[in-house]
């Protein structure tokens, strides 16, 4: 009687709390809340991540792997992208690397941070993890690829002043990211939908020599819930990012409190901002299911990379002042270590807790040197 109980609280705090949030950003929008107010607002911040974790996996569970990862990391990117657009509309030649910054900082922590950590909480349950290898490789390599022709290329080009692209060039690597994202998309959930699955479940799903996987059936009750729970997500994830905006001024105000320099800004927006797909990266780690994890944690990199650059070009028509995109030779460096080890990590489809210490170590790396640059 007593676990009924909770599950009912606990239903009912999945329901109402993303109201609460949004009618919480309603009333605090554009305001720099007092201290007091910012710990109340920080609390229920950190209540709708985990609330929007819950009904994220329950929606991934509807509708199956891996279409079921791209629901979360597509809901929080495009909300992530309405808030660096809003920033740097509001915030103006001050923000020219905000997006730089917060992208950049998006790919140091998936590919680093929420890989390594999984990889260790796997890593204790069964010592060596198995995935495939063609999906995680699939996943970092366009992540690389994007990153590379977004934030890299800009350093240097010759055709404007500074680490920039001229009109011309951002439409380019916009049009460049957008169109690589979409055939991802397609190849991920359509074409070579088998190339996601883990070893198991492609083992359950097909046995022929091609790796053909048949379609899941329909299952009866699927869609059950399924309008609700995405209501309930998007509400959520608004009122995550809409709080994260509020915030914004005392994270600013912490940042130069702390001595840190302008780009920890950037990181610190995109721990907020991950910090759902992230929950849920860590809890299906956990359970052992490794491929899950990828797919949630890259795809998210992928999501917040392929999708800021387009917005960022289009925002850029009514933004006063530079955009400034490209990458400091440190952070090059940084992102092709990322390449490097990443593919040396997901090359065999095993790792182990090693392999995942490496992805740690490179992401402190990444954090100390933003603070100590």
């Amino acid at each position: 009687m007593g676990g009924q109980n909770r599950v009912d609280w606990a239903t009912r705090v999945s329901i109402v709390l993303p109201f609460v949030g949004l009618a919480l950003t309603a009333l605090t929008w554009g305001s720099n809340p007092s201290p007091i107010l910012a710990l109340v607002l920080v609390t229920v911040h950190v209540g709708l991540v985990l609330v929007s974790v819950g009904h994220a996996e329950a929606i991934a569970r509807r509708v199956g792997e891996p279409l079921g990862t791209l629901v979360l990391a597509l809901a929080v990117t495009v909300i992530e992208v309405s808030l660096i657009v809003t920033l740097m509309v509001t915030e103006g030649p001050k923000a020219a690397t905000l997006a730089r910054d917060t992208v950049f900082a998006a790919i140091m922590i998936v590919c680093n941070g929420v890989v390594g950590i999984s990889i260790v909480l796997g890593a204790r349950k069964s010592r060596v993890l198995r995935f495939s290898e063609q999906g995680a490789n699939a996943l970092l390599g366009t992540v690389i690829t994007v990153a590379t022709l977004s934030l890299v290329l800009p350093t240097f080009t010759s055709s404007s002043d500074g680490p920039t692209f001229t009109s011309s060039q951002l439409a380019f690597s916009a049009i460049a990211a957008a169109s690589v994202y979409a055939v991802f998309v397609f190849v991920q959930t359509v074409s070579h939908r088998w190339m996601f699955l883990s070893p198991e479940a492609l083992a359950d799903e097909s046995d022929d020599e091609s790796a053909h996987v048949t379609p899941h059936a329909p299952r009866a009750g699927k869609a059950e819930g399924l309008v609700t729970r995405s209501t309930l997500l998007l509400v959520g994830l608004a009122g995550v990012v809409g709080l994260a905006k509020t915030l914004a001024p005392r994270i600013e105000d912490t940042v130069v409190w702390m001595g840190a320099p302008q780009t920890f800004v950037g990181v610190v927006i995109a721990l907020m901002i991950l910090l759902p797909e992230s929950i849920a990266a860590f809890r299906v780690a956990g359970r052992g299911e490794m491929q899950t994890s990828l797919n949630l944690s890259l795809g998210s990199a992928l999501a917040s990379i392929g999708l800021t650059i387009p917005s960022i070009a289009v925002a850029s028509i009514w933004i006063d002042g530079p955009v400034i995109l490209g990458l400091s030779s440190k952070e090059i460096v940084l992102l092709a270590l990322t390449a490097v080890v990443g593919s040396l990590t997901f090359g065999s489809g095993r790792a182990t807790v090693l392999q995942g210490v490496h992805h740690v170590t490179i992401f402190a790396a990444f954090i100390f040197m933003t603070l100590v640059p």
